[in-house]
């Protein structure tokens, strides 16, 4: 793809003052108005919609969970001290939400591998099957990591879980996801992601010391962005999606919770992760289930017959740039609420920087199957999809360290092999 901005010339033009100025107007009402859809949004969740009615049967389970588990005494206690105690002399203590997710599992077992205290929270929501998750957790089980059931939006389970253990770092990974199903149910988007961030955020500033936050953002903040490749010095005020809204809602809560009370954040833009133990919301992953089944698959097309294409990331470098982030993650500044200097903030892209069109996609996927696929080409849908996506890394790999070192043939391939060994004709196995 071609890098489509171009430098003024000098002398070529003047831009009168008055244009400019209603053009900067018309900016600022826009904005305005983005952020007050979001913040209107926010409190229409929190006062007129019950958790209840964002996921009913996962919730009425949570609310079950949560009168018949006892999240208090000693058993309880013992098994988060245990999960969260770093076995290393110098590991970190961290609470991983969201740890039976995609992502979640997978930084969640590397950082116990190593060495480091972790202690997982997640709510095991219906958006996907919630048995995928329940597999996530048996493995994460096995090398000693406790999922703590619950919610990040409820503050008498995270006030318990501070009180247990001085988490030296949060890796804050629950959120809604994807950018389709914002259309169906934006309420859960921002009872997740804006409400459920400031949750995490309020406890860690109060929290004495407090911990350093690691947390995920989006490429899909990029949004309408024509200038390739993304960069973190890109403009993010087009948002093409209420995810990609209130991912961007996020990176400026982050900013005022570092301003105002001192905490350390670092804000990760992933770009489409893929591998094995995937979300099955995700193409690489349908794509291979209808491949198998037979079914016709749709391939999209942008404007004008143009190509859509992704910043395939294979999950293993996405791990290593989490770690990396938590790594160099400097110690907060404030304690107990209270800023007492300047504390560190940052947004890095992790992407793989080598975008591929869908459709190469669907042809690794048809080598690795031995099957054709049926393929069904048709426009994109006006649903929040843009229709590329471009990691500039070059921020990460100097400040991180962070080189991926997947191609997309190699990792298609590394989950094709966990795909076939987990749905077993047609059945789940936990191999």
């Amino acid at each position: 793809m071609k890098h489509i901005d171009s430098p003024s010339t000098p002398g070529k033009f003047k831009m009168e003052k008055a244009p400019y100025n209603r053009l900067r107007l018309q900016s600022s009402i826009a904005k305005l108005t983005f952020w007050s859809f979001v913040f209107v949004g926010m409190i229409f969740v929190f006062f007129y919609r019950s958790p209840s009615s964002l996921y009913p049967a996962s919730s009425d389970l949570s609310r079950r969970s949560l009168r018949t588990s006892s999240y208090s005494g000693p058993n309880f206690e013992k098994k988060v001290r245990q999960s969260a105690k770093p076995r290393s002399r110098h590991g970190m203590s961290v609470l991983v939400t969201g740890a039976a997710g995609f992502v979640g599992t997978h930084v969640s077992a590397s950082l116990k591998r190593r060495g480091d205290g972790v202690l997982g929270l997640d709510n095991f929501n219906s958006y996907y099957d919630p048995s995928l998750k329940r597999a996530r957790q048996t493995l994460l089980e096995r090398s000693g990591v406790y999922i703590v059931e619950g919610d990040i939006n409820d503050g008498e389970l995270l006030a318990k879980l501070f009180d247990i253990v001085p988490f030296t770092h949060v890796m804050h990974l629950a959120a809604q996801a994807g950018v389709r199903f914002a259309m169906e149910n934006p309420s859960s988007y921002v009872h997740s992601n804006i409400a459920g961030l400031v949750s995490v955020l309020e406890f860690c500033k109060n929290a004495n010391p407090q911990p350093a936050i690691v947390w995920a953002s989006s490429s899909s903040v990029y949004g309408l962005n024509t200038k390739v490749p993304f960069s973190e010095r890109d403009r993010t005020d087009q948002p093409a999606s209420l995810y990609a809204a209130t991912k961007k809602a996020g990176e400026e809560i982050a900013h005022t919770y570092n301003h105002i009370y001192g905490l350390s954040l670092t804000g990760l833009r992933f770009f489409t992760v893929y591998g094995p133990w995937g979300r099955p919301d995700m193409a690489y992953f349908f794509f291979t289930r209808d491949i198998l089944k037979g079914k016709s698959i749709p391939i999209f097309e942008a404007v004008n017959h143009g190509t859509v294409a992704r910043d395939f990331t294979f999950i293993e470098d996405i791990v290593k740039g989490c770690l990396a982030a938590l790594d160099t993650a400097e110690k907060s500044t404030g304690s107990g609420g209270k800023k007492t200097g300047p504390a560190q903030l940052r947004v890095y892209n992790l992407g793989n920087t080598s975008p591929v069109p869908v459709g190469d996609l669907v042809s690794i996927l048809e080598k690795l199957l031995k099957v054709k696929a049926k393929r069904l080409v048709m426009k994109m849908p006006r649903n929040g999809d843009v229709p590329f996506t471009h990691a500039n890394i070059s921020l990460a790999e100097r400040e991180l360290g962070y080189k991926p070192t997947t191609d997309l043939h190699t990792g298609l391939k590394k989950f094709v092999q966990w795909y076939l060994s987990y749905y077993v004709d047609g059945k789940k196995s936990t191999r």
